[in-house]
């Protein structure tokens, strides 16, 4: 046999070893793919994420429900939409030629009224006797929680709009109380120098509700300059309108029956131009003629004030400033007649 020659065979044997080695490579390489390619980089887990991806499924309710945009006044329950209805399945406030019975104040004091002088449940049920003697046959009462929800206020605040918002908490509870007792809430605005309509939008939230309304002050819709309680307030038609034209484009868009709509007024300087004041689809548009005295000096002030041939009419009682109190036989005998009484 023949023998290689010794200067060729060192790289003959080197080639066949490299050759070797990288077969061996490719072989362990294919075993073990994730040390030759690398796993891409992933995100840091929390608790949360710790399960496989394809174990993980969503709240049983994400898709139920929708962005909120103002979720510190959001109420614990959705509204009802589309078909709703007031106490007793009527569409309409005085459907039934029902006589509403008002408690007014606002939550945790007695200072501004009589609502906020107890709890909800002893409230309610002082309502309900103040209430029961104005029923008539044929005209049952519908008792009324009117909350004063945005208060006036002797300084500017941090808004500069001299008024502030109660706790939506508390106004949450009177509405539940409302739907639960079968009884309305009316949400009165005192806005300080602010606008009804911006005011209002604030508490869309508790509107979106069927047995909500909306009672707009003017005593305190302030001017630049004037300070409530200093002055009394007024306001002009044309911001009333706007007012009640959102207020009726919410309650239709959401399919919801007719709301109280309520003008308080005083001095016929309070309401400008109050005959442009206009009728909304949907709103029980009512002037609630709130002057304080004896009986005479309060259907003085009924007469020069009351605008019947736009509104439906509306009356207050106070319990310490009235004196000789009218009681339901002279309510009733009112005239034009009134269908809406609220204690203060």
């Amino acid at each position: 046999m023949t023998l290689s020659q010794p200067g060729r065979s060192g790289p003959q044997l080197f080639l066949v070893f490299l050759v070797m080695a990288a077969l061996i490579a490719v072989a362990w390489g294919v075993a073990h793919p994730e040390v030759i390619v690398p796993p891409e980089p992933r995100p840091v887990e929390t608790p949360s994420q710790t399960q496989p991806a394809e174990q993980v499924e969503p709240p049983a309710e994400a898709e139920q429900v929708e962005p909120e945009t103002e979720p510190e006044t959001e109420p614990a329950e959705p509204a009802p939409v589309g078909g709703a209805t007031l106490p007793g399945g009527r569409r309409t406030v005085f459907g039934g030629n029902h006589f509403l019975v008002a408690y007014y104040g606002t939550a945790g004091t007695g200072a501004l009224g009589v609502l906020g002088e107890t709890g909800i449940p002893e409230a309610h049920r002082r309502l309900v006797r103040a209430a029961r003697p104005f029923s008539r046959p044929g005209a049952p009462v519908q008792p009324v929680y009117e909350l004063i929800v945005t208060i006036a206020d002797r300084t500017p605040g941090p808004d500069g709009d001299y008024n502030h918002d109660i706790d939506p908490a508390a106004v949450r509870r009177y509405v539940a109380a409302a739907r639960r007792q079968g009884a309305l809430v009316l949400l009165d605005l005192q806005p300080g120098r602010a606008d009804f309509l911006d005011v209002a939008k604030r508490w869309e939230w508790a509107l979106r509700h069927p047995h909500v309304g909306l009672a707009l002050d003017p005593e305190w819709r302030m001017e630049r300059g004037e300070v409530p309680g200093t002055v009394i307030g007024s306001v002009g038609a044309f911001e009333v309108n706007r007012t009640s034209a959102w207020l009726s484009r919410l309650t239709v868009a959401r399919d919801l029956p007719e709301k109280l709509f309520v003008l308080h007024q005083f001095r016929t300087s309070m309401v400008e131009r109050i005959d442009k004041v206009r009728q909304r689809p949907r709103l029980a548009l009512v002037q609630h003629v709130d002057g304080f005295g004896n009986q005479r000096e309060k259907l003085a002030t009924y007469g020069v004030v009351a605008f019947p041939e736009k509104f439906t009419m509306g009356f207050k009682l106070f319990y310490d400033e009235d004196v000789n109190r009218m009681g339901p036989r002279e309510v009733h005998r009112i005239r034009p007649r009134v269908r809406l009484i609220s204690f203060q």
